[in-house]
């Protein structure tokens, strides 16, 4: 182990520092990381608690309640990983990233107290968002788990409400091999008595077990919440709200709608579509005013406050779109439900040229399943080498692993290379889609020039 940054070493260094500080990339235990909280102080009860888990779906929903809590006037925390560009995307407050000289200061803090314990880069990263909101002095944290649930770093806390917005198969590796086994991970995240918000009715027999076991007060939608589109004939789970199928081929096409919320406590009509782009982002939206409500924050269910959040919500790479004479389309879908949602967003939004993809995934991906349910839309696909992530695969050892497609396919190094090479392609009325994780979405972003 190296020795820790010295004084006036910037975030690079620190970030550098911790990728070598513990004999993992990932160890899913809490006992290391709920002892250097609990020396911090870190444990101790001052703010409302989100907790945001789930396969698909969890990050935009932890923006999404992120912004309403803000906007309904409670400074807020939010913590989400991993990030496009800037770590700093991590940590928010108020919706606006931490500075580098907060983060390096929160890290020193926690070299300081952990000792001989030893942290993964992302304890690191969740011990610095806790430590950054107690300095902030936030009336209410929003917590997006970042694998599993059970033993993720950000389950440390016992949430005030808990959020579970899909359960797909993912992360084989660490959390098992079927939706069962994954969604009794992923409802680790459960407290006895908890406010527990579900995205889909479409969830394993474990969830629904370990929520009668603990005796949540579960929220549903189509029962304790709903929502309807306005001019359509979408509601509920009808557009997909967890991601794990194709999604509705009607309610897809309603993206840009105004809609329709009801729970309980609260009925807001005419609400403006959420900014994010996608059918899906109503039921995820749906969820984060759940959640919303049951945190009890003022003018909770003020029309006013809930449509400036929605109109303002921006999350870069998820299903985002760059408009021009070649449209630009980059998803960072990296698991068969993901990409399914992708499919059904692309067939809704249809083109009168050619689909060109560039595309790779991660070594742990089901690479076979991504491609096939794209396969039926995309004419050529442009392979990228990932260089950039020990789990990243070369454009050859991608190509292996993929069926055989119904457009043909070449070969790129890097995701700049194939991105450069599918313009060369593209004439005025195709469309470019980068899709596959933050490691092909961040280099196209950037050869884009818009990071």
């Amino acid at each position: 182990m190296s020795d820790p940054p010295s004084a006036g070493s910037g975030l690079e260094q620190w970030l550098d520092y911790q990728q070598g500080t513990h004999s993992h990339t990932i160890d899913l235990s809490l006992e290391r990381i709920r002892a250097v909280a609990a020396r911090l102080g870190l444990l101790e009860r001052r703010r409302a608690v989100a907790i945001v888990g789930g396969t698909n779906g969890k990050g935009s929903t932890a923006t999404a309640l992120a912004g309403l809590l803000h906007a309904c006037g409670w400074r807020t925390g939010l913590f989400t990983s991993p990030h496009l560009v800037q770590y700093n995307e991590r940590v928010r407050i108020d919706g606006a990233a931490v500075a580098d000289e907060a983060l390096v200061s929160a890290f020193e803090a926690i070299e300081a107290a952990r000792g001989a314990i030893t942290l993964t880069y992302f304890e690191y990263s969740t011990l610095a968002a806790l430590e950054l909101f107690r300095r902030a002095e936030v009336d209410a944290m929003v917590l997006e788990v970042g694998l599993g649930g059970r033993l993720d770093a950000t389950n440390i806390l016992d949430a005030d409400v808990a959020v579970l917005c899909s359960v797909g198969l993912d992360h084989r590796d660490w959390l098992g091999d079927t939706l069962e086994q994954i969604g009794a991970e992923k409802a680790g995240i459960f407290r006895p008595g908890q406010n527990v918000v579900i995205g889909s009715a479409e969830m394993p027999g474990s969830v629904w077990r370990r929520l009668e076991q603990l005796q949540c007060r579960v929220h549903r939608p189509q029962h304790e919440f709903d929502w309807h589109i306005e001019h359509g004939e979408g509601h509920g789970d009808d557009a997909d709200l967890d991601g794990g199928g194709a999604g509705s081929a009607g309610g897809a096409g309603y993206a840009g709608e105004p809609w329709q919320y009801r729970s309980a406590g609260c009925t807001l009509e005419d609400l403006p579509a959420p900014a994010l782009p996608g059918a899906i982002q109503y039921g995820n939206a749906a969820a984060a005013l759940t959640a919303l409500q049951l945190l009890g924050a003022p003018h909770a269910c003020d029309p006013a406050p809930v449509a400036a959040a929605l109109r303002a919500l921006r999350l870069p790479g998820r299903l985002q779109i760059v408009p021009g004479p070649v449209e630009w389309v980059l998803d960072v879908a990296h698991n068969e439900a993901a990409a399914e949602v992708l499919a059904a967003a692309l067939r809704a939004r249809p083109i009168a040229g050619r689909t060109i993809a560039v595309a790779s995934l991660l070594a742990d991906k089901d690479a076979a399943a991504v491609t096939r349910a794209l396969d039926a839309l995309v004419d050529h696909w442009v392979l990228a080498g990932v260089n950039d992530e020990p789990r990243g695969l070369s454009a050859e050892a991608f190509a292996a692993r993929l069926p055989p497609l119904r457009g043909a396919c070449e070969l790129a190094s890097t995701v700049a290379v194939a991105c450069e090479r599918a313009r060369s392609q593209a004439r005025p009325g195709d469309r470019i889609v980068a899709m596959g994780s933050f490691h092909v979405v961040r280099p196209a972003l950037q050869w884009l020039g818009l990071y």
